[in-house]
């Protein structure tokens, strides 16, 4: 059963895409059936592996607004063992259109069900808010990566993204974890490269990865050529960083596979169905959420996972 990872900060600019990309490149170079999906309505990781955006007919917009098989929508890329859904601008209005849809926050979970079996590893290129896509992305994964720029600002926001991944667990998804957090942009000879490493590491502890991301010129040009950095300059610092990240997260993935096996059977084997039959997510969901009727009371009143998101940020 593949390992679904969301790439989430609300904060821009901090190496998600980058990340998205040479990480799910990095690991089908290991050999790792990969797939990435670009659920960020710029479409820069479809474009940063070569695939033109504006010109598909069948992207991840199908698979979450007209609720098309995402086998249909999914792209082969230069590497052999690396998979594409891509994105499209019509994704900007994905989240007014899927406003009415019963259980809008499991679309992409019931999606992502008839085809993790296919590959080791789903990576989810999300965009720069926690809105209703990214909110569909933690609902559909197993854990989330967290790029941290090093930078002055770069705590700013972690804590209304640590609530929202609260509140996805209480709410959607009990088993979402935190993969880990990745310093990105990382430059030693700068002070305060090195202040906020220290600040971040103190905070999360050994849920920082070792690998860091450094400021690397080839990292930078690489999306220009509609390519990983790993197939435009193999030998650059940027390859060599995030195939240490690949390396330290199938080390990971490995260690905890003995300890998470009975909780990803319980969870996984299971689909949402739209018909509202009751199963045993719904049950386990439900012991945290509260009743469908009561739901569906709080759902008027406003309480719903979205609704306490977007107060949060208030």
């Amino acid at each position: 059963m593949g390992r679904i990872i969301a790439i989430a900060n609300q904060k821009g600019g901090v190496g998600k895409t980058t990340t998205a990309v040479n990480l799910a490149a990095s690991l089908a170079a290991a050999e790792q059936p990969t797939l990435l999906i670009d659920i960020d309505p710029q479409a820069n990781a479809t474009s940063g592996l070569g695939i033109g955006a504006k010109k598909l007919e069948k992207t991840v917009y199908e698979v979450i607004v007209d609720r098309m098989s995402p086998h249909e929508a999914i792209i082969r890329t230069e590497l052999g063992d690396l998979d594409l859904i891509p994105s499209h601008i019509n994704l900007v209005g994905a989240e007014i259109e899927m406003i009415d849809v019963p259980g809008r926050e499991k679309v992409l979970y019931n999606a992502l069900a008839e085809i993790r079996t296919c590959y080791d590893y789903v990576i989810i290129d999300c965009p720069p808010s926690l809105g209703l896509l990214t909110l569909n992305a933690l609902t559909a994964s197993d854990a989330v990566l967290i790029p941290v720029q090093c930078e002055y600002y770069a705590l700013e926001g972690l804590g209304q993204l640590l609530n929202t991944i609260s509140i996805v667990k209480k709410h959607l998804n009990p088993l979402l974890d935190i993969e880990g957090v990745l310093l990105t942009m990382f430059d030693r000879r700068l002070n305060l490269s090195n202040q906020v490493s220290d600040e971040v590491r103190r905070y999360f502890g050994d849920k920082v990865f070792t690998a860091m991301i450094a400021r690397n010129v080839r990292l930078s040009e690489a999306p220009s050529h509609g390519k990983p950095v790993l197939l435009y300059d193999a030998l650059s610092v940027g390859t060599q960083n995030y195939m240490e990240l690949a390396k330290e997260i199938l080390a990971r993935h490995s260690e905890g596979l003995g300890k998470s096996s009975e909780e990803e059977k319980g969870r996984r084997d299971v689909v949402v169905h739209e018909d509202g039959a009751e199963n045993k997510e719904e049950n386990s969901l439900n012991s945290q959420a509260g009743s469908p009727a009561e739901q569906s009371e709080n759902s008027g009143n406003g309480h719903t996972p979205l609704n306490e998101i977007r107060r949060g940020e208030g």
